[in-house]
């Protein structure tokens, strides 16, 4: 694959090294999900199963948002392979967890580690490699999370089968261990930065404060108290947003919000969309389960054809010039307008191959148009801000999804699919349950437009 780019020598092993760092996060929520009735079996806590989730969730978005003003306080080298270290940490107290409070402690510091991995991993991109290589980089890249949806499932059967589901997070140990050593080695050292990465108090308590009031939205069984929860998370983000407009100390982007740039309008595509489609990861397997009498394995990997696609895409368009990313952009934007409209007919009333096909042809309008948005948003940043706009691509779509999953699991409930899914009702609500986020898609069509028009 990094022949495929024709990478330099000297930087083909960093591409390597970032692949793994983005492998220990897209590998780690399929795995776990897979050994999950495992864990419960031998430490209890069936009925918490949504905390283990929602505390990875939050732990990976709050530190994706610190992991731009980490890496300049820190360096980038030093970032990254302390980051690891914390996620090898998490993962070592999932292995040893006696019980389920204890896993969940795991599973939020696992998160900490894998979100700011990730997202230096995106700042790595924008600083080892010249811009014209990003598209290329980012669609080779979205390969490592078609692998994840592929090898995740497996992985996690072999350990689930083998009665030894804590040899998953130990195997997750030894691989952080080896990202953390080559990080050491392979990435120079930064000095240059040093010390203007202070993390701005107010925004941090304020993105946790949203994020785990609309992580809960997710979880909670009253469809009232998710609704209160819910409009509590957003309104604690946008109070983020607002103060971090108006201080010199930012967590993010100064144009974050600004849908008059290039970096606003990047930043709410990728969010809007994933909130508009994520619907389909957290109940598509479920409806495909029980209307087609399907296994989980295969139901898991019918869901995984929206990375699937996403990956042939990216792969497909990466070496397309900067002058004409403009079409990749709007035609994807519009493929996932079209998709999410299709998946939402297949899940509901469609066969299994029509179910395939459409997830397969939403994931592509993603490989389509993200890299290519994600290189403008970043691009426009001013230069001293363009590690946090890097950080800020994955975090933007960490929070679309926490988004998008509390507003479907709270309609969900209003809907009658709140323990499990009602054959009678799938035809008809489970239409409405997957329509209900197609506004958002037509949101990210919009901000796509205008970007393109800059």
């Amino acid at each position: 694959m990094a022949a495929g780019l024709k990478i330099d020598k000297d930087l083909a092993p960093r591409f390597a090294l970032l692949c793994l760092g983005i492998w220990l996060n897209a590998a780690d929520t399929l795995v776990t999900a897979t050994i999950m009735p495992s864990v419960a079996r031998e430490i209890g806590g069936y009925q918490y199963f949504g905390w283990s989730v929602a505390a990875y969730l939050t732990g990976s978005i709050v530190a994706g948002a610190c992991s731009g003003k980490l890496s300049m306080a820190l360096g980038l080298r030093t970032a990254t392979a302390l980051t690891g270290l914390v996620y090898a940490i998490g993962c070592a107290m999932s292995a040893l967890a006696p019980e389920f409070v204890t896993f969940i402690v795991g599973r939020l510091i696992q998160g900490l580690g894998a979100g700011a991995v990730v997202a230096l991993c995106y700042v790595a991109i924008t600083a080892l490699f010249p811009e014209h290589l990003w598209p290329k980089v980012y669609g080779a890249v979205a390969g490592i999370w078609g692998a994840a949806t592929l090898l995740g499932p497996l992985l996690g059967g072999l350990f689930a089968e083998a009665h030894f589901w804590r040899g998953t997070f130990w195997f997750f140990v030894v691989q952080a261990v080896i990202f953390v050593g080559a990080v050491m080695v392979m990435l120079p050292s930064d000095h240059t930065d040093r010390g203007r990465g202070r993390i701005p108090t107010l925004q941090l308590i304020l993105l946790v404060i949203g994020v785990s009031l609309i992580g809960g939205a997710g979880i909670v069984a009253s469809p009232r108290l998710s609704a209160v929860l819910a409009l509590g998370g957003v309104i604690g983000m946008a109070a983020m947003l607002a103060a971090n407009a108006r201080t010199q100390d930012r967590l993010l982007p100064r144009t974050v919000a600004d849908l008059r740039t290039a970096t606003g309008l990047g930043l709410l595509h990728i969010f809007a969309c994933e909130a508009a489609i994520i619907g389909f990861t957290v109940y598509g397997a479920a409806f495909i389960q029980a209307r087609h009498g399907a296994s989980p394995l295969t139901a898991g990997y019918v869901t995984g054809a929206i990375a699937a696609g996403w990956t042939l895409a990216a792969l497909a368009v990466g070496n397309t010039p900067a002058e004409k990313d403009h079409r990749m952009i709007r035609l994807g934007a519009a493929v996932i307008v079209l998709g999410a409209l299709a998946s939402a007919w297949a899940t509901a009333r469609g066969t299994l191959v029509e179910n395939g096909l459409a997830f397969l042809f939403l994931g592509s309008g993603f490989g389509l148009a993200h890299a290519f948005v994600a290189r403008r948003a970043i691009a426009a940043a001013p230069a001293d801000e363009q590690g946090m706009a890097a950080s800020a691509v994955p975090t933007a779509l960490l929070i679309g999804g926490a988004v998008g999953s509390a507003g479907a699991g709270a309609l969900a409930n209003v809907l009658g699919f709140g323990h499990g899914i009602d054959l009678a009702l799938a035809p008809v609500n489970g239409l409405m349950l997957f329509g209900a986020f197609l506004p958002l898609a037509l949101v990210g069509f919009g901000a796509a437009w205008r970007l393109t028009r800059r």
